[in-house]
């Protein structure tokens, strides 16, 4: 097995908080992050991938999503029936 070594290196700090978080979103650590990143740079010898979140996930749109359903829930929301053939417009 090979040796498990520790890499320390510094960061802005809401660097580091928001890598956590997107992270996070990605259902991984940074620890993990790293990882991949170092074993496709050695074995590419190139910066090898764009990993984003989907922005349906954003902060922003889930804080809008969550204002809709408030309006939902209090009866605020109006809701209209169209055809289909409407909406293709």
């Amino acid at each position: 097995m090979a040796q498990v070594v520790n890499v320390n290196f510094r960061m802005d700090a809401d660097l580091k908080k928001n890598m956590e978080q997107a992270c996070s979103e990605l259902g991984m650590s940074m620890t993990t992050a790293f990882t991949i990143f170092a074993k496709k740079v050695s074995r590419e010898k190139r910066i090898p991938f764009d990993v984003s979140v989907d922005p349906f996930y954003s902060e922003s749109n889930m804080r809008y999503l969550k204002k809709i359903a408030q309006d939902i829930a209090q009866g605020r929301a109006h809701f209209a029936e169209r055809e289909l053939s409407e909406m293709e417009e």
